[in-house]
């Protein structure tokens, strides 16, 4: 049981480590359109709610928790949280942004549906200098890293009318996982 505690507590002081960069939303937007391919999605995506800080902790059983804002053609229109929950051989602690964009208004309304689900499945792979992170979605594989033009997609585009993408900020984790993100979402006034 203490080690379980002691792991717990170390993958809390992990996840407090290396938040320094992108604490909040317009710095978060900034370093997604400064990280190659991802800045390609700006100019031609219907919208994309963007993350500043998803913190992850496991031991065998993990979840990871963040919240986020939802803009259309950069209006911001909604807030919304992603929660995920995993299962699997999985130790340590984590802290990274995500970004996902949203191809048309259809792809929006799925995700606004309050009910919206990426499956477990595909990871979207992310590393910064000396760091490795990941977050394991379906709809979408790709990666970023903090440096400019360093980005990539492995889909080369959009799946299902999304894209993801995420960017390490620290913390030390082992994951062989089967997890899921969930989304609420909730429209701000006069959208």
């Amino acid at each position: 049981m203490r080690i379980i505690t002691g792991l717990s507590t170390l993958a809390a002081l992990l996840l407090t480590t290396g938040v320094a960069r992108a604490d909040n939303y317009s710095d978060t937007t900034t370093l997604f359109k400064n990280a190659g391919d991802s800045a390609k999605f700006f100019p031609k995506s219907y919208a994309y709610a963007v993350f500043p800080t998803v913190g992850e902790a496991g031991f065998i059983v993990g979840g990871a928790h963040g919240k986020g804002r939802v803009y259309v053609h950069d209006k911001l229109v909604g807030d919304t949280t992603m929660s995920q929950l995993s299962a699997g051989f999985q130790a340590g602690g984590k802290a990274y942004s995500q970004i996902i964009f949203f191809e048309d208004k259809r792809a929006l309304d799925e995700f606004e549906s309050g009910s919206f689900e990426f499956a477990a499945g595909v990871s979207a792979v992310a590393v910064t200098a000396g760091a490795s992170a990941s977050a394991g979605t379906t709809g979408a594989s790709s990666g970023a890293s903090g440096g400019q033009k360093d980005a990539n997609t492995t889909s080369g585009g959009y799946q299902k009318g999304m894209a993801v993408f995420t960017i390490a900020k620290g913390g030390l984790m082992y994951t062989a996982t089967v997890a899921g993100q969930k989304f609420t979402y909730t429209p701000r006034e006069g959208k």
